[in-house]
């Protein structure tokens, strides 16, 4: 008997039990995580059990490493931190509720109690216990993000205001997209017409598509003075003030003004930067579920946040390489009204996007809804799977059938479907893969995580108090670019004035100056003189196939008049985009050392650089032993483990396919005997006097229905048969026939049952193969030739404090 850790580790979510009308311990119903590519949908009504199905999913993908995205409108989602692996009274009692508890006669602690029971109890039912929970926890971080909110972990939301990156700026359609779910969203949370005719939107598009392209951000103060004095003077082919006169532009920007000056407004621009990377993934590369609660917005504000979120998803997964395999999950715990069928909210452009796209990175979209009826069925033709369970009204149910036989091209039975919709019980639910020859039917499983309802804002304050960060500055992340020297009203603050009470030294012609600003645009105190070299290093490996070119800056103090230049002595970390040629603000310079006004000492400096980087400057590279892969120069250990972790999931489901593949033709041989070993045994039954027998399912025929398809299983399926023969009493004149019969079937089944077992084992251990997380990576350093080592020159360096 295989328990649940081992169908874990083969990528196969262990969603239920199949419902059957003759033996309620069914086999499991696993769902290879493979299939998820190509998006879900979960229908039902409330008390339906649809968000303990999410959950349960959820979970699942959890234990399998694939980090999630939740969207989270009802307020349900957040449950998934309530997990206790020790399942004690002491850790349910902060979470039940006092007023349930008076309702029921008892007090908190004697509810948490039965609470506590209840749960041990359960798993138990469903083959699981507190180390799976374990494993959840240990497999994934789970934050509670609330953006417009300091309950939980703040977003700094209008930080996707800042000029996206190069893959999308040079994607004409990707930027147009962006570009206008940006507009249409702000004018939405402004409560303005955000109509892509209008010339709100016109202008919005105009402002930030100018700003973009030239890789500047915006935030909100710059933008709206850019409404004011824009920075261009045709809109189309018309001269602005026709477009779009100064005096109606003003209420615009009175607008925008208003919802700035707003009092929780601030709360949008707090907290951590919205990049889906570090959403996704901790700083160590831990897979991470990120909760996003935005059941304490309006509608106005739900739908602003949620169109840029899942833009920010669309920039991202663009990035990523393709893969057949599940990378991550998004998950929509209500979509309704986020994906009509005619209206075009800012929401279903990236909605679409990601239907039709997000398939060949490895991006599965999960979206759920109680209200079937106002979903565009067109779209969701690029879902393959469906969980169907209670509806509320029959219009419900035939508006689900018309889309469901729309987007399964055929391969559908609506009069069968329409019979067993008509009945579901509650936390019962029909799965309709298109991977899969036919539906079945199932209960979903006892969740890992407690089920306590909508969280509270005293709740989530209480679980994310050690998940939100020390307060301070924003990450460099969430820094907007300001616009270049001398822009117009939309760029940064100007300079702060300061009396040159030291101007810039006079210097030989030979010694380059370069300047970079550290404090921002406008706060510099003064200049700081250093030296500054630029190189190329060229790295080469043979082994590896590793080349690799270099472009490094590389500071140090100057040293007296004689000393040598200690190049080790400082960070590196200059961005080369932040270096101008020229003073870019008016700010006193420090005293220049002696030694950087003498032309030759730079050569000498210069040489000393060389030799620095011959002795000392390595590349460093992570390796995988299990994996045999090696990072890429100058990719992080974080970003090296988040690749080996897709590697691993790819390279395992590619040898389970193929496995699936030399078994299938075996079991369909096998099948066939068997087949004709129960017609004979049927054949000779003079009495045909039928009875089901349930057949335990071992592990290997749980897992082959799992990986073939469910190709054995039979039509019963859909009234919830998992696998079922038929036999017959045998008449005294023909048991000896019958018996001979039956044991011919008995040897097909054995033959069966250990093909099915040998696929087991070697399954088994091939997961066990694929776990680079578990593993303590090699390092490897490169040194460069002195003939691969290229020193473009040393300046004097002033760095802006």
């Amino acid at each position: 008997m295989t328990t649940e850790a081992e169908y874990e580790k083969l990528g196969l979510f262990y969603l239920g039990r199949a419902k059957t009308e003759v033996d309620e311990t069914a086999a499991p119903v696993l769902y290879d995580s493979r299939h998820l590519v190509t998006h879900g949908l979960c229908v039902g009504m409330t008390g339906s059990g649809k968000t303990g199905l999410g959950i349960g999913l959820l979970e699942e993908a959890a234990i399998d490493g694939v980090p999630a995205l939740v969207i989270d409108p009802k307020g349900d989602m957040g449950n998934l931190l309530l997990t206790f692996p020790n399942l004690e009274a002491a850790d349910f009692a902060p979470w039940v509720d006092p007023a349930e508890a008076e309702r029921k006669g008892l007090r908190p602690d004697e509810l948490a109690t039965k609470e506590a029971e209840k749960w041990r109890r359960g798993l138990a039912d469903w083959g699981q216990d507190g180390e799976r929970i374990k494993r959840l926890r240990e497999a994934v971080d789970i934050t509670l993000y609330t953006p417009g909110s300091t309950a939980g972990v703040p977003l700094a939301v209008l930080s996707s205001l800042a000029a996206p990156g190069e893959t999308v700026r040079t994607d004409r359609e990707l930027m147009g997209d962006r570009v206008a779910t940006a507009s249409s969203s702000l004018l939405g949370l402004a409560g303005l017409k955000s109509d892509a005719r209008s010339r709100e939107y016109v202008l919005l598009s105009t402002l930030l598509s100018h700003s973009w392209s030239q890789g500047q951000g915006l935030d909100l103060p710059s933008l709206i003075l850019q409404i004011q004095d824009p920075p261009v003077t045709r809109i189309g082919v018309l001269e602005l003030e026709s477009f779009y006169p100064a005096k109606d532009r003003f209420e615009l920007a009175m607008a925008l003004n208003s919802l700035l000056a707003s009092p929780g407004f601030s709360a949008w621009l707090e907290g951590q930067p919205l990049d889906i990377d570090r959403m996704l993934y901790g700083e160590d590369g831990k897979p991470r579920v990120a909760i996003c609660s935005i059941a304490h917005l309006d509608d106005r504000e739900r739908m602003f946040f949620v169109s840029l979120l899942l833009e920010q998803v669309v920039a991202w997964m663009r990035e990523q390489s393709g893969t057949s395999s599940l990378r991550a999950l998004v998950y929509m715990d209500e979509i309704y009204g986020y994906l009509p069928p005619v209206a075009e909210p800012p929401s279903k452009r990236p909605l679409l996007t990601l239907l039709k796209q997000a398939r060949a990175f490895g991006v599965g979209l999960v979206l759920a809804t109680q209200n079937p009826v106002d979903l565009d069925y067109k779209a969701l033709s690029n879902i393959g799977t469906w969980f169907l369970g209670r509806l509320q009204t029959e219009r419900d149910k035939l508006r689900l059938l018309d889309g469901l036989e729309g987007a399964s091209g055929g391969k559908f039975s609506r009069g069968e479907i329409d019979q067993i919709l008509s009945g579901l019980p509650k936390r019962t639910f029909l799965l309709h893969d298109v991977r899969e020859p036919e539906p079945v039917l199932f209960q979903t499983r006892w969740v890992l995580s407690y089920l306590k309802g909508p969280l509270t804002r005293v709740e989530i304050e209480r679980l994310t108090a050690e998940q939100k960060p020390a307060a301070g500055p924003q990450e460099p992340g969430a820094r907007l670019h300001p616009a270049g020297p001398g822009a117009g009203v939309g760029g940064a603050a100007p300079a702060v004035q300061l009396d040159p009470v030291a101007a810039a030294p006079v210097l030989p012609r030979r010694i380059g100056t370069r300047y970079v600003d550290l404090g921002g645009r406008g706060e510099v105190r003064s200049w700081q003189p250093y030296l500054l070299g630029e190189a190329r290093v060229r790295f080469e490996d043979r082994k590896s196939g590793t080349r690799h070119d270099q472009e490094l800056y590389r500071m140090a103090e100057i040293p007296v008049e004689g000393d040598l230049a200690d190049w080790t002595s400082l960070d590196d970390d200059i961005d080369s985009e932040r270096i101008a040629d020229r003073c870019p603000f008016e700010a006193p310079h420090d005293d220049l050392p002696p030694a950087a006004s003498v032309a030759r000492n730079y050569t000498h400096w210069k040489k000393e650089l060389v030799e620095y980087l011959y002795h000392d400057h390595r590349l460093e590279l992570w390796r995988s032993p299990s994996l045999e892969e090696s990072s890429w120069p100058g990719e992080s250990e974080r970003d090296f483990r988040i690749r080996l972790g897709q590697l691993a999931r790819e390279r395992r489901d590619a040898e389970k396919a193929e496995r699936q593949d030399r078994y299938d033709k075996q079991v369909a041989r096998l099948e066939a005997r068997r087949v004709k070993a129960e017609q004979k045994v049927a054949v000779q039954e003079e009495q045909l006097s039928e009875k089901k027998l349930s057949t335990a399912v071992s592990f290997g025929t749980t897992l082959l229905g799992a990986l073939l398809g469910r190709k054995r299983l039979s039509r019963s399926a859909l009234s919830g048969a998992s696998r079922a023969v038929r036999g017959v009493g045998a008449s005294r004149r023909e048991a000896s026939d019958v018996a001979r019969a039956r044991e011919d079937l008995a040897r097909i089944e054995a033959e069966l049952t250990e093909l099915e077992a040998e696929l087991g084992r070697e399954l088994l251990e091939l997961s066990e193969r694929y776990r680079p997380d578990r593993e303590r990576l090699e390092t490897t350093e490169l040194a460069p030739l002195k003939k691969n080592i290229r020193v473009r020159g040393v300046d004097l360096f002033w760095l802006g404090r």
